[in-house]
């Protein structure tokens, strides 16, 4: 398996995980005798194979073909810092032993990651900034800033002598986001100038029209709607989305409420925006153990677990359970996420638990207002990202297939060339031809939690 050695002449891209199903991404691009790993993600509770009734609580992809040529491995570029980007990474890095390079938000979110499995200062990590250009063994790897809903989420222009690559990461156009500056079109338009070969590109929302909406229009669809409460309000969402947490700090300083965090992972992401100073001076937290001593109206808590997760937050909450707080009738629960697929059933039992002991729950599909934005690009934005790039190959990845040959279709309908549709384990050839060798690479999942 690992005998596919790329020469001088190829440039490969190689997805072991993220393609074909949203999660658990692990991409390789090889050329001239080297590998070049970015993003090493998780997803949570999933099965190991398809049909599998069993579920692992923690999953990523398999990544014996890169560790059994570990020598071969350049470097490790993390795009961003949400978990099916970096999550597996201090897990699975003893069997890569090579450089880390990624941003200084990222480098502080994953720092504490790795002293949490006895790996403090063990594992050489690159902090890079917007611009900067780094020689990764045979690739040269240039940073430029997106909007996303994390702080300092980056797309990278991968250069070799076969030729150049444009890796998006995960993306989308925000003119006003709450945390970093608002999308730079220009950016991207010059790289129309800079002949790249292929495009691989995001395809999570590729079966959505127009615009995905602003994190500031959330920020006034949950201010709207939690103004307005006399009782306690939950939110849940993800704590990697730091923009979103920002947000309703400032929904609770214009409700007169307090805010507090329920959730290791929640806590973890603040002190960290904290500490590269994302987190705004002027938004203070309080211990979630003083929530129970508060007027209900008074109460804002942000808690984990928006995908039904067993033992997160939200389920505790739900059971009655949950050390720092108790609900009661009346008390609202505000789902601030996407309903992830497969995760519907669990949310559903989870809404049925709260609303059996009458406390309200409200889910974005439900609501007038905007009460969660999606960090990712619809058809109208992909179709703006290819017609400013111009590449000459589209490769849709991080989507299940239908977001996959969605992305696609944008990409043809805006004079793409070629579209290259294809799987986990597919190796994807770039140079010296175009084409997909099918399934060159076992692909498969491994638990790293059960």
């Amino acid at each position: 398996m690992s005998s596919l050695i790329p020469s001088s002449q190829d440039l490969w891209f190689l997805p072991l995980g993220g393609t074909g199903e949203i999660g658990m991404n692990m991409n390789l691009y090889g050329h001239d005798g080297q590998w070049l790993m970015v993003d090493c993600g998780v997803s949570f509770n999933e099965p190991l194979k398809p049909d599998d009734l069993l579920t692992s609580e923690i999953v990523c992809a398999d990544p014996t073909f890169i560790s059994e040529q570990k020598e071969r491995l350049a470097g490790i570029v993390i795009t961003h810092a949400h978990e099916d980007h970096v999550g597996a990474l201090p897990f699975l890095w003893r069997r890569f032993k090579c450089p880390v390079y990624t941003t200084a938000f990222t480098a502080e979110v994953l720092r504490r990651k790795l002293v949490q499995v006895g790996l403090t200062d063990q594992v050489p990590i690159i902090v890079v900034e917007e611009n900067e250009t780094k020689k990764i063994g045979v690739f040269n790897v240039k940073w430029l800033a997106l909007t996303h809903s994390v702080p300092e989420p980056f797309a990278m222009i991968i250069d070799t002598s076969a030729g150049r690559i444009f890796h998006t990461g995960d993306w989308k156009i925000d003119k006003a986001p709450i945390t970093g500056e608002g999308f730079s079109p220009q950016r991207f338009k010059a790289l129309a100038k800079e002949n790249i070969l292929a495009m691989v590109c995001d395809s999570t929302n590729a079966l959505k029209e127009g615009y995905s909406a602003s994190e500031s229009d959330c920020y006034q669809g949950l201010l709207s709607t939690i103004a307005v409460e006399k009782n306690r309000v939950v939110v849940g969402c993800f704590s990697s989305n730091v923009a979103r947490l920002i947000a309703l700090g400032r929904v609770a300083k214009e409700s007169g409420r307090y805010l507090a965090l329920i959730g290791r992972s929640l806590i973890n992401m603040v002190s960290a925006a904290r500490a590269t100073g994302h987190w705004p001076d002027d938004l203070p937290l309080i211990d979630a153990a003083h929530l129970g001593y508060l007027p209900r109206e008074e109460v804002l808590a942000v808690v984990t677990g928006s995908q039904g997760e067993p033992r997160a937050t939200l389920n505790r909450l739900a059971a009655d359970n949950c050390f720092d707080l108790s609900l009661e009738a009346d008390d609202l629960v505000i789902f601030s996420a996407m309903r992830i697929p497969g995760n519907e059933l669990a949310i559903d039992r989870l809404v049925t638990q709260f609303r059996g002991r009458k406390i309200r729950t409200l889910q974005s599909h439900e609501s007038d207002v905007s009460i969660h934005v999606s960090g990712h690009p619809c058809r109208g934005e992909l179709g703006d990202l290819y017609q400013w790039t111009q590449p000459e190959i589209a490769v849709p990845v991080h989507g299940e297939p239908k977001h996959l040959d969605g992305n696609a279709n944008v990409a043809e309908q805006n004079h793409v060339p070629c579209q290259l549709v294809g799987r986990n384990g597919d190796l994807y050839q770039f140079s010296p031809q175009i084409r997909i060798l099918r399934q060159q690479v076992k692909a498969g999942r491994i638990a790293l939690l059960r």
